[in-house]
């Protein structure tokens, strides 16, 4: 009888050692990294390399951070140059060649009024730091306290940021309603739902007895991202800031992810041509390192010396990685590209809406776009809207990562596929990533059932 040597088990590839361990120290409060269970080692404009020598199309972007993609060659020589000079790199609020660069670069792209006429606050490095910087500045400058906000908005996780973000309850905060043509609160939708939306502010601020105080400050976003890439119409836009000019309640507009040429405009609020009271950056302006400042109207600015303050608001690798990233955007007018290439995308989009009953919606500006999944089997309401499909959307989410893309998901039940590309993609490369959404896509609707159990999402005009 011969013996044989028992050849010893594989070792499990390092990558998946990786995420073993990340599941096991890391907090339940992780989020992307557990519907995109990926390792990234390296990474150059749209493309991810994984650990496990995957590649990616990345279509997160850095939550939109990314503007320029991954490792775009004027970011690192910006940050090298800045490493190599012997600059020191934590310097607190003090004065630096970098930041002064930085800001004169960013004052370069603002509405006229802010750059003729803003201050500037340097606040801790994430966009909800910013926010929080917003609602003390119009509340030291007002005097008042309440806030007004809309449903379905994303401004942050720190506790005011999630106050004043959908979903949340905090008495403080009036919650008013915001345009959503596919699901519009008034079941109205395009200008008529957006012209109900004004009048509703502003008969909660005229009323007397409405209960709602004049408050220390509006807060909007021109595009709700998180809340599913809903753009507000520009007319609306114009009608905020015209009813909160008139009882001088301070506008902040939040841009940290519609910002630095997202929206085919530079900044978001180009396209009404409104100028806010105080507008929230963040996400691009950091070049992908973390930034975070309010820019405001001179005459708010009543805060007293280290009234707002934050140890990493100095960031100086960040200010030249987005001073780089600023000026790059400008000058190669990425912002209008964004806006040309994304109407492409959006009409590609629509045409796979016309294929498909499970897309109830597609909609977005520039390079920010959004397609809402619907279960095709339930009735639709009064505006012709159906429920949202949860559970289709994490398959299709899942299955673009199987075929290398990475895309997120948003909106109201995180039913809506949320494409976030950087802004330097090509035509090939956008062309590449409608192909493997769309096939994702018809994957998932074969194999997904509805929300209760019906039968497997189809195609229009084929069989289930």
């Amino acid at each position: 009888m011969v013996l044989t040597e028992t050849e010893p088990a594989a070792a499990p590839p390092a990558h998946e050692g990786i995420l073993r361990r990340q599941s096991l120290r890391e907090s339940a409060a992780r989020t992307y990294a557990r519907s995109l269970p990926i390792v990234p080692v390296r990474a150059r404009g749209l493309t991810i390399e994984g650990a496990d020598g995957r590649r990616y199309l990345d279509c997160l972007s850095g939550a939109g951070t990314l503007a320029l993609g991954h490792n775009h060659p004027v970011v690192l020589e910006a940050i090298r140059t800045v490493l190599d000079s012997g600059a020191p790199l934590h310097v607190l609020d003090l004065a630096t060649p970098v930041k002064d660069a930085f800001t004169t670069e960013l004052f370069a792209t603002l509405p006229g009024e802010l750059a003729e006429k803003g201050r500037i606050q340097f606040c801790g490095p994430a966009g909800t730091d910013a926010v929080e910087a917003a609602f003390k500045l119009v509340r030291t400058a007002t005097g008042r306290d309440g806030l007004m906000a809309f449903s379905g908005a994303y401004h942050g996780m720190t506790a005011q940021a999630l106050a004043a973000s959908g979903g949340a309850q905090h008495t403080s905060v009036v919650r008013l309603p915001y345009p959503y043509d596919y699901r519009c609160p008034f079941q109205t939708g395009g200008e008529r739902g957006a012209e109900l939306a004004a009048r509703w502010t502003q008969s909660l601020l005229d009323d007397p007895q409405s209960g709602v105080s004049r408050p220390a400050g509006m807060i909007l976003e021109p595009v709700q991202g998180e809340g599913g890439v809903i753009p507000a119409p520009d007319g609306w836009l114009r009608r905020m800031r015209e009813i909160t000019a008139a009882r001088r309640i301070p506008l902040i507009v939040d841009e940290v992810q519609t910002g630095v040429g997202r929206t085919g405009a530079f900044w978001a609020v180009d396209h009404s041509g409104i100028v806010p009271d105080v507008i929230v950056l963040s996400k691009a302006i950091g070049g992908s390192l973390p930034l975070a400042v309010i820019v405001y109207r001179e005459e708010l600015d009543a805060w007293q010396p280290g009234a707002h303050a934050g140890t990493f608001r100095g960031n100086q690798l960040a200010m030249a990685a987005g001073a780089a990233t600023l000026a790059y955007v400008r000058t190669n007018g990425l912002d209008r590209r964004a806006a040309e290439l994304g109407a492409r995308m959006l009409d590609r989009l629509t045409s796979l809406a016309a294929a498909h009953d499970c897309i109830g919606d597609v909609r977005g500006r520039g390079l920010m776009l959004g397609i809402e999944l619907v279960d095709r089997t339930a009735d639709a309401d009064a505006t012709g809207a159906r429920p949202a499909d949860p559970q289709l959307a994490a398959a299709v989410q899942h299955a673009c990562l199987d075929r290398g893309l990475i895309v997120e998901l948003g909106g109201r039940q995180s039913a809506v596929v949320r494409l976030l590309p950087p802004l330097t993609i090509t035509d090939e490369q956008a062309d590449a990533i409608l192909d493997r959404l769309a096939d994702a896509l018809t994957a998932a609707v074969r194999t997904t059932p509805g929300p209760t159990g019906s039968s497997p999402t189809t195609m229009r005009g084929t069989s289930p």
